[in-house]
């Protein structure tokens, strides 16, 4: 067993914990913010937690109601002076695993050397280079992953951003809901693995990764996950987008996993008619049975109860992981030990 599944399936453990960790902290986070006078919130991040960011500035904008975005670490770094101005009235989240990547600690540090910008941080270690630099730091010790590639550690950062939404919005039914998915985690992963080893097992050259709303980052996140573990392309789009271009890449050696959505039925079921013409094969996620052809799909995956949109994410980023985990040990690649990566990155 490699340690990268083991972390995989450590995943929901580490969420009761972060779950927990954060309920005790809502009351003083508000406040926190509250204190602030803030505009809007921008999240900065590299690699997984950019991907991260994205999906959380997309839960800010849209639960919150709150202005946000996100920004690459790097880009931020090499132009942090050209963004300051835009960074004005605005509170900035930095989740990270280790809370040492180099772009990350240093284009932070840029934009407090003329004024302070008020900073919470999310890091999966204690007394990281972040949280010292945080006026309210966030630590997650247990979803730290020790494997190169982010797993269990992805799922506790994107649960953590989703939780800070909600606690802003007063989203009580998104908060009960996080945890009705942590309870079904251990179940739904015993369930749901052995299908998707199955529909996988084909010698598939590219992947591609379909999600709309706050699951695209997490889309994005699986393509990374994807190319990281397996040394498979991948790439991520929002459902209907990959009409436009993106779908010549699609092929019978091509693995699709879709996030379905409630509404536009009709056309999600075209779409994936449109991609199974191509020869591809897909594997679909969603809440509840959506009522699709079969022949139109490979493998239909559900929850076990009706999940928020948003919470939908945490059980979706398992197929990718899974995914990719098995098409490593198909072609004898050591998950542990992807070529020319380090579990984070010091420049």
């Amino acid at each position: 067993m490699s340690l990268t599944y083991r972390e995989v399936k450590e995943q929901y453990k580490a969420l009761q914990q972060t779950y927990n960790y954060l309920l005790a902290k809502r009351t003083e986070f508000t406040a926190f913010v509250q204190a602030q006078a803030i505009t809007s919130v921008t999240f900065v991040g590299a690699g997984s937690s950019y991907c991260l960011s994205e999906a959380a500035a997309f839960s800010f904008r849209l639960r919150a109601g709150l202005p946000a975005m996100s920004l690459a670490a790097g880009d931020l770094m090499l132009h942090a002076d050209r963004y300051r101005p835009m960074l004005e009235g605005s509170l900035i989240i930095a989740p990270s695993r280790s809370g040492s990547t180099s772009e990350v600690v240093e284009a932070l540090r840029l934009l407090q050397s003329d004024r302070r910008i008020p900073l919470l941080t999310i890091s999966c270690v204690t007394d990281s280079p972040l949280s010292k630099s945080a006026d309210f730091p966030l630590e997650l010790p247990w979803a730290f992953d020790h494997s190169v590639c982010q797993t269990r550690t992805v799922t506790n950062l994107y649960a953590a951003n989703l939780l800070l939404a909600a606690f802003l919005a007063g989203d009580e039914e998104l908060i009960i809901d996080m945890q009705e998915a942590i309870h079904q985690g251990e179940a739904y992963m015993a369930r749901v693995e052995d299908s998707i080893r199955r529909v996988s097992n084909f010698n598939w050259t590219n992947a591609v990764l379909l999600a709309d709303g706050e699951l695209q980052g997490l889309a994005a996140e699986g393509a990374i996950a994807l190319t990281e573990i397996a040394k498979t392309q991948a790439h991520a789009y929002h459902l209907l987008d990959v009409r436009h271009g993106p779908m010549v890449t699609v092929s019978s050696d091509t693995l699709v996993i879709a996030a379905l959505s409630d509404s536009g039925i009709e056309h999600q079921h075209n779409l994936l008619r449109d991609i199974k013409e191509r020869g591809a094969t897909i594997i679909t996620f969603a809440d509840r049975a959506m009522g699709i052809p079969q022949e139109f799909i490979d493998l239909e995956i559900t929850t076990s109860h009706p999940l928020n949109t948003a919470v939908r994410g945490i059980p979706f980023i398992f197929i990718s992981q899974i995914a990719a985990l098995a098409n490593a040990e198909r072609h004898g690649i050591n998950p542990d030990q992807p070529d020319g990566l380090v579990a984070w990155v010091k420049l």
